[in-house]
């Protein structure tokens, strides 16, 4: 886990190394232990290292090839690297490093680009054939690790961060309003491959890409969930609990200290109780327990569900404190390291979490995302689960799944019924231009309505891609692609990278996924469960407390309370900043109206926190000061 940095000239100048080193300084949160750059003409590479694997300068970056044709500075994991390493030995390979880049360095002499195929982790990587004099890079298959890319009239760029394209010089555009103006009004975030900045955008997750010294770049999908279909699997409780076994021991690798994000879900405590069993060849052994870190809010307590699993796992809990006015004093500094604004405080309480955990020596931790965009776990997932089955099983099945869910969540089965039934409807209408178009009609209507907002930052917003398929398997591919995964992995990754802290999520084992996209969809949710393919191949593995959970919290926090009592002064000030003034996309005088006469929990809190995050933001983009909308 690193950071990268990738200067290609496209009109024959040289490039001066120290632009490289720059662009690679400011990367140094993203791996303190050891500095490497290559400058060979108009090819330059930069690279921060953490050291996970292979604690020795052999795992020195970038790393160059034992016939000396190829290059290569790589930020991520390759989980499989010791199989890997076996089958290249095979082929005659020798290896002077113990650690998984000489394997993908290998790996790309053996195989070309087929050995994306063959690796089992989360990367994002470049590589320079000096012979052919080009640039060959890829991003693991979900995007799991970030690699972002700007290209000038002289130059390509690429960085693990978005700072780093910033800090070479060449970047002299400003703030793409379509996509502030999503998340102002929409409260979308990467959804697309655009960012908060003009011109500068993230490679596709799933995707490699060439690119000559001319300028001449090609990228292409090597991956794609629309390879795995529905179809009949046998056992699958045990099949999915082997694989899940498999993906916590490959991510368990590492030469530093392993821990674990822990809350009281079915996830993290999944994951917790499968590195226990692991660790210890035994379910409970205190000599060597695993650390465990948690944000427990006194608003929401899962102190129960936690402690069923520490009996269990004789764990190490170390638990995070925190107020509102502790979050606000670091705004800045998190903005400074994600880049970007997020959707909720969760982050930054995950953020504080990895801190600890590195004031705790833990290098390395385990976290459960992605099972929620994978294996079903938003309850806003069930009426698309119900139109699945009446497409399937009939409409009598469907009543029955309706009431049994009813029966735990509370709710009215016939108006749950006629919800779907008419969402079906206005789903078969979508076929017909006319009604598209009344519906964007519709939804441009329903922005109107944000008054806080200038007319300008409304018309910025881009029309919304409303589904035509209501089945779940479209709804749960949707979040992996669009909503919500790629931004919990971009802040997952900033998160644990701004403490030089490496997270890993079994979850997002491609070979997890791609099982879980072809099977049927009551396998992924039944009645009243969600995740309920895990629900079962857990049974006997976790505390049964967890395991019959109905509820979602995660790492739950009490915004509204925090923005009413320590925040709410601060943003009051903050609108009547020159800054936020001059910024020409607000109404002002409205919001100051609205926050005088209501308490924030009766306003939009989302907002709120938005306007909060961007004008922070802009504090720290000259971009924002260059531009306007």
């Amino acid at each position: 886990m690193c950071g990268l940095a990738g200067i290609v000239s496209t009109n024959g100048a040289k490039i001066d190394a120290a632009i490289v080193d720059r662009m690679s300084n400011s990367l140094r949160h993203r791996g303190p232990d050891d500095e490497g750059s290559y400058v060979d003409g108009a090819v330059g590479l930069g690279f921060r290292r953490l050291s996970i694997l292979d604690l020795s300068a052999s795992g020195h970056q970038p790393m160059i090839s034992d016939n000396g044709r190829y290059v290569l500075v790589y930020n991520g994991e390759i989980y499989n690297y010791i199989e890997l390493r076996k089958e290249l030995q095979d082929r005659g390979y020798r290896f002077r490093s113990s650690g998984d880049t000489e394997v993908l360095l290998n790996a790309y002499d053996a195989w070309g680009k087929d050995c994306l195929h063959k690796f089992n982790g989360m990367w994002a990587f470049i590589i320079y054939d000096t012979l052919k004099k080009v640039i060959f890079g890829s991003r693991d298959r979900f995007g799991v690790k970030p690699l972002y890319c700007y290209r000038s009239k002289e130059v390509m760029l690429f960085a693990s961060e978005i700072k780093a394209i910033l800090s070479s010089g060449y970047y002299s555009e400003g703030v793409n309003w379509r996509v502030a103006s999503m998340f102002l009004i929409d409260q979308r975030l990467d959804t697309t491959d655009e960012t908060f900045y003009a011109g500068i955008t993230k490679v596709a997750a799933g995707s490699a890409f060439e690119m000559d010294l001319k300028g001449n770049y090609k990228e292409w999908k090597y991956w794609s969930l629309d390879d795995s279909a529905d179809e009949k699997a046998d056992e699958p409780a045990s099949t999915f609990c082997e694989l899940f076994e498999d993906a916590v021991r490959l991510r368990m690798r590492s030469d530093v200290p392993v821990g674990i994000l822990l809350s009281g879900g079915l996830d993290s405590t999944s994951i917790i109780c499968s590195m226990a069993r692991i660790k210890n060849g035994v379910a409970n052994n205190a000599s060597d327990p695993v650390w465990a870190f948690s944000y427990m809010s006194p608003e929401f307590d899962e102190a129960n569900y936690i402690q069923d699993t520490l009996k269990q796992t004789h764990a190490r809990l170390v638990p995070l404190k925190l107020n509102g006015s502790d979050l606000l004093k670091k705004l800045s500094e998190y903005l400074w390291f994600q880049d970007e604004p997020v959707h909720t405080m969760t982050a930054l309480i995950v953020y504080e979490l990895v801190k600890l955990a590195a004031d705790n020596g833990i290098k390395v931790l385990l976290a459960g995302s992605g099972a929620d965009e994978t294996i079903a776990g938003y309850p806003s997932s069930f009426p698309q689960y119900w139109a699945t089955l009446l497409a399937t099983d009939g409409f009598r099945r469907v009543q029955e799944e309706i009431r049994a869910f009813n029966k735990i969540h509370g709710g009215n089965s016939t108006e749950a019924l006629g919800s779907l039934l008419t969402a079906l409807l206005k789903n078969r209408l979508r076929s017909f231009a006319p009604y598209r178009s009344l519906s964007r009609w519709r939804w441009r209507r329903e922005l109107s309505k944000h008054t806080w907002f200038s007319p300008d930052l409304l018309r910025s917003v881009p029309d919304q891609d409303l589904p035509c398929d209501l089945s779940l398997n479209t709804d749960l591919k949707r979040s992996v692609e669009q909503a919500n995964l790629p931004l919990y992995l971009r802040i997952d990754d900033r998160n644990s990278m701004a403490h030089s802290v490496e997270l890993r999520s079994p979850f997002m084992d491609y070979r997890l996924i791609s099982y879980a996209f072809k099977l049927p969809a009551n396998w992924k949710m039944r009645g009243p469960w969600n995740k309920f393919i895990l629900r079962e191949s857990m049974r006997g593995k976790i505390p049964e407390s967890v395991r019959t959970r109905p509820d979602k919290m995660g790492f739950p926090f009490p915004t509204q309370k925090w923005l009413n009592d320590s925040l709410l002064e601060p943003i009051r000030d903050l609108l009547e900043s020159q800054a936020t003034r001059e910024r020409g996309i607000y109404n002002l005088g409205l919001i100051k109206r609205d926050l005088d006469q209501k308490r924030i929990d009766e306003l939009d809190s989302y907002s709120v926190f938005n306007i909060l995050q961007f004008e922070a933001w802009c504090a720290l983009s000259k971009g924002c000061r260059r531009q306007s909308l």
